[in-house]
C-alpha cells in the first residue's frame, strides 16, 4: 500500500473542494482524510500506486469550476489506521491563509433545483457548493458556516441532511438553507410590511410594469432598479439619485436578450456569461431609453447572478431592467437595511431587502474587451478576494491605494490581496469603509502590517490614513506605481519602458504629472520624457471643468489673441471669466502645472465643444472618445523633444474647426496623433536603450480607441507590450504597483525617491 501527504493551495475553499477530493479519493478505491486549515486543503491518501495515479489525474481534469489550484506538495506518509474515507473537522493551525473565494453566480443546476424541490419552489437564496455568496458572507478562516453570516440561520432537517450527505452537490455548502430554515425577503412599500414572497414578487413586478422604481438588496449591497425601456422611469431615476449624465448599467433576462442590443464577440460572450457576471461594456446596436446610456455608443451590460433576478424577470414584461448602485452621491453603495429604508425611500417606491448581514460590501465589477483580451475597469464582485500571486515575499504589507477609485492591498507570504471597490475617498462615509475594510482584510487574512506604502501627495486621505497607522511608512510616485502594478500582474521584474498616462499624481518636481515616459523597474525610475507642462486654472477644478484646460491651451497656443478665434468655443466663453483665468495663469495663482494626458483629452473635448463641463469623472474624455469615426488614418503634428508640444496638435483641430470638418473626424485623427506621439516615442527610447519591453498603464489606457491601436502598432514595431487586463488601470490598480515597489525596498533595504 502506498501512502501520500497532499496539501493543495490556492482557491480551494467554499467552492465544493473536498466533496470534490471525496468523490475521487471514493471512485479510486483510495482510503484517507481530507480537511480545510486556513492555510489549504490537507489530504492524506492511501492505496494502489495506479490508484493514486488516477486520483491525480482527476484532480487536474475535473475540479471545481470556480476553484484555482496555485500548488501541490506531495509528501510520502505512514499509513493511517482508517477504513474508506472521511472528510474531518477544519483545523485552524497557524497564520497561514487559503485563498478566499469571491461571489459566485447561482449555477444552472440550482436554478433547476428552484423549480422542483419543495423546500426550495422560487426560494430566493437557492445556493450549494459550486455558487452562492462568499466572499460577501464571510467573517474569519476557515471557511465554515459558524464564521459567516449564516450563523443565525439553524438548518432544517432536510438541508442538514444534505450538508452531511458527501454524495450531496450541497455537502459542507456553508450558505445552505430553504424556505423552511434560511433568510428572507420582505418589501418595504408605503410603510407597510409584505412578507409572503409570492406576493413580494407580484408586487415588485407590478412597480416596474408600470414605470415605477424599486431598491433591491443584492449580493453584495442594495441597488435600484427601474424598467430599462420607460423612458420616464429611467428619467426619475436619474433626477432622484442626481446623476446627471454618467450611463446606468443595465441587467438583461437572458444572453438573447443581450444580443438583440448589442453587438457581442466571442470573449465578450465568454466574459459576460462567466461565474463572476461582471458588468461588461458592450457596442451598442439597439436603443434602450434614451436616459441610460446618455450618448455613449456602448452599454454597460450583465446577466442575472442571484435568483432573485431569475425570478423577477420571469414576471415582468420587460426584458431589460436599470441596476444602479443603491447609494447616495459619492458615498459607497448602502448594505444595512435601516439605513438603506431612510436613505433610499425618497428614490425608490418601495424596497426589496432581507434579513441576512452583508458583511463585506463589493460592487458589481465591470470590464470590457480589447484584442481579444478582458480587461477590468473596477475589480470587485465575482473576482475579490482572488490574490494576486508573486515571485517575492510580500508579507506585512499594506499599500494604501490612491485618492481617486480606490483600492487598498495587504500583503501575505507571497500574495498581493486588492480589496474590493472603495470608491473616491472624499467623504466621511467613504473613509470609514475604507478603514474598516482595512482592518477586516488584516483580520481575515492573518496580517501583521509592518510596513504602509502610500502615495506622495501629502493631502491624499489615503495618505494620511497610512501616516496615522503607527508603523513605518514608504511614499511611492503615483506613476512609478501605476507601472509597477501592470509589471506585478505580469511578473515582469526587470527594467521597462513604462508609460503612465492619466489625468492626475504628484511629480518629484512638484508638479502634477501624467504624461510619462519612464524607465522603470522595481527599485526605482528615471524620466525619460513627458508631455509638455501646461498651466491648470483654478488647479482642482479644472479636472471637472474642461473648459479650463480648453482656455490654458489657446492660450499658450496663441497669447491673448485666442479670445478672437471664431469657433464656437471660444465665442461661448464667459469674458469675465477668461480675464480671471488669463490673470491666474500669468500671475501662477492656483495654476500649478501638469503634464496629464487626461487634461488635454479634456482641453480637446472643450475646444471642440464635445464637453466643457463633466457631470462625471472622465466624462470629457470618454465622450471624445466615442466620438471618434473609424477608419481614418490622418493625424495631427506634434513638437518632438524631452518635452513633448501639443500645441501644434490644438493649432490644426483649431483650423479643422474653423474649416467645418466633422467632430468625429477631428476626434479621430487627435487620437490618432496621440497613439503616433507614443509609438514613436518608445520606439526612439528602445533605440537608445536596447529595452524591448513597453508597459501601459494608466487611466488614459481605458480609452479602447487608444489602446486597441497601441497594442497592435507596438507589437508590429518589434516591442513586446504589457497592459493591465485583471487589474484595473486606472488608480483601483495603484495599490498593486504601491505594494511591490514596497517589497522591493523591504527585502532590499534600497532607498527609494
Amino acid at each position: 500500500m502506498t501512502s501520500k501527504k497532499i496539501h493543495i493551495k490556492g482557491l480551494v475553499q467554499g467552492v465544493g473542494f473536498r466533496p470534490f477530493i471525496y468523490r475521487i479519493a471514493v471512485k479510486n478505491y483510495l482510503s484517507g482524510t481530507v480537511d480545510n486549515r486556513n492555510d489549504g486543503v490537507f489530504i492524506q491518501i492511501q492505496g494502489s500506486k495506479n490508484d493514486i495515479k488516477n486520483f491525480f489525474s482527476d484532480l487536474e481534469k475535473e475540479a471545481p469550476p470556480a476553484s484555482s489550484i496555485d500548488s501541490v506538495e506531495v509528501f510520502e506518509a505512514e499509513p493511517l489506521e482508517i477504513i474508506g474515507f472521511e472528510i474531518v473537522k477544519s483545523k485552524n493551525t497557524s497564520n497561514e491563509i487559503t485563498d478566499v473565494s469571491p461571489d459566485i453566480a447561482v449555477c444552472n443546476d440550482c436554478l433547476a433545483d428552484m423549480k422542483t424541490q419543495a423546500n426550495r419552489i422560487n426560494y430566493p437564496f437557492i445556493n450549494c457548493t459550486n455558487c452562492g455568496p462568499r466572499f460577501t458572507i464571510i467573517k474569519d478562516l476557515p471557511y465554515d458556516r459558524e464564521k459567516t453570516c449564516m450563523q443565525p440561520f439553524i438548518m432544517c432537517k432536510d438541508c442538514n441532511n444534505e450538508y452531511s450527505n458527501i454524495l450531496d452537490r450541497r455537502f459542507h455548502a456553508q450558505p445552505v438553507a430553504c424556505s423552511v430554515c434560511g433568510p428572507k425577503y420582505s418589501l418595504i412599500k408605503e410603510n407597510c410590511e409584505i412578507e409572503d414572497f409570492h406576493e413580494i414578487l407580484c408586487e415588485t413586478t407590478e412597480i416596474i410594469d408600470t414605470g415605477g422604481i424599486v431598491a433591491i438588496k443584492g449580493m453584495g449591497g442594495f441597488f435600484i432598479a427601474c424598467d430599462a425601456k420607460n423612458k420616464e422611469a429611467v428619467n426619475r431615476l436619474r433626477s432622484s439619485k442626481e446623476r446627471e449624465n454618467k450611463p446606468f448599467a443595465v441587467m438583461f433576462k437572458n444572453y438573447e436578450s443581450v444580443a438583440e442590443y448589442c453587438n457581442i464577440s466571442e470573449e465578450e460572450a465568454k466574459f459576460l456569461q462567466s461565474w463572476r457576471r461582471p458588468i461588461v461594456l458592450l457596442e451598442t446596436k439597439k436603443s434602450l431609453a434614451s436616459g441610460v446610456s446618455m450618448g455613449f455608443k456602448t452599454l454597460g451590460t450583465m446577466l442575472p447572478y442571484m435568483p432573485v433576478h431569475y425570478l423577477l424577470f420571469e414576471k415582468v414584461k420587460t426584458n431589460c431592467i436599470v441596476l444602479t448602485s443603491g447609494n447616495i452621491s459619492d458615498e459607497p453603495i448602502l448594505i444595512d437595511n435601516s439605513e438603506a429604508i431612510s436613505k433610499l425611500k425618497n428614490i425608490a417606491d418601495a424596497i426589496l431587502l432581507y434579513n441576512r448581514e452583508i458583511y463585506n460590501r463589493n460592487d458589481d465589477s465591470v470590464g470590457f474587451v480589447i484584442n481579444k483580451k478582458p480587461r477590468l475597469i473596477r475589480r470587485s464582485r465575482g473576482f475579490v478576494p482572488n490574490p494576486i500571486n508573486l515571485p517575492f515575499s510580500v508579507d506585512g504589507i499594506i499599500a494604501s491605494g490612491a485618492e481617486l477609485v480606490n483600492c487598498f492591498c495587504v500583503g501575505k507570504g507571497n500574495q498581493a490581496i486588492i480589496s474590493q471597490h472603495i470608491g473616491d475617498l472624499k467623504n466621511a462615509a467613504t473613509l470609514e469603509f475604507y478603514s474598516e475594510a482595512i482592518n477586516r482584510f488584516n483580520k481575515l487574512f492573518r496580517v501583521k502590517p509592518e510596513l504602509f506604502v502610500c502615495d506622495l501627495h501629502p493631502d491624499y486621505l489615503s495618505t494620511r490614513f497610512a501616516q496615522n497607522f503607527g508603523i513605518e511608512i514608504l511614499q511611492v510616485q503615483h506613476h512609478h506605481a501605476h507601472i509597477a502594478s501592470c509589471m506585478a500582474e505580469h511578473k515582469i521584474s526587470d527594467k521597462v519602458i513604462g508609460l503612465a498616462m492619466d489625468g492626475t499624481g504628484l511629480g518629484i518636481d512638484g508638479n502634477i504629472w501624467g504624461g510619462e515616459f519612464l524607465l522603470t523597474d522595481f527599485s526605482g525610475f528615471e524620466r525619460e520624457r513627458h508631455f509638455e507642462y501646461i498651466a491648470m486654472p483654478g488647479g482642482d477644478k479644472a479636472a471637472k471643468q474642461a473648459w479650463r484646460m480648453g482656455l490654458s491651451y489657446l492660450y499658450k497656443a496663441y497669447g491673448k489673441e485666442f479670445l478672437n478665434l471664431d469657433i464656437p468655443f471660444v465665442r461661448n466663453l464667459n469674458e469675465k471669466d477668461c480675464s480671471l483665468l488669463i490673470q491666474a495663469i500669468d500671475k501662477k495663482i492656483n495654476s500649478p502645472l501638469t503634464s496629464s494626458a487626461g487634461r488635454l483629452f479634456d482641453a480637446v473635448a472643450a475646444i471642440t465643444n464635445v464637453c466643457t463641463n463633466g457631470t462625471f469623472h472622465a466624462e470629457a474624455p470618454m465622450r471624445l472618445e466615442s466620438l471618434a469615426k473609424e477608419n481614418i488614418t490622418e493625424n495631427y503634428p506634434y513638437g518632438k523633444g524631452k518635452e513633448i508640444s501639443f500645441i501644434p496638435t490644438i493649432k490644426a483641430i483649431v483650423n479643422d474647426i474653423k474649416s467645418n470638418v466633422e467632430t468625429s473626424v477631428i476626434s479621430a485623427k487627435f487620437h490618432n496623433t496621440f497613439v503616433k506621439v507614443i509609438l514613436e516615442t518608445i520606439i526612439e527610447i528602445s533605440a537608445k536603450t536596447g529595452i524591448k519591453k513597453a508597459v501601459l498603464s494608466g487611466g488614459s489606457f481605458q480609452n479602447r480607441y487608444l489602446l486597441q491601436k497601441l497594442e497592435n502598432m507596438l507589437e508590429t514595431s518589434g516591442i513586446q507590450v504589457f497592459s493591465n487586463e485583471k487589474i484595473p488601470a486606472n488608480d483601483a490598480g495603484i495599490a498593486l504597483g504601491q505594494l511591490v515597489i514596497g517589497a522591493f525596498f523591504k527585502n532590499n533595504n534600497c532607498k527609494l525617491h
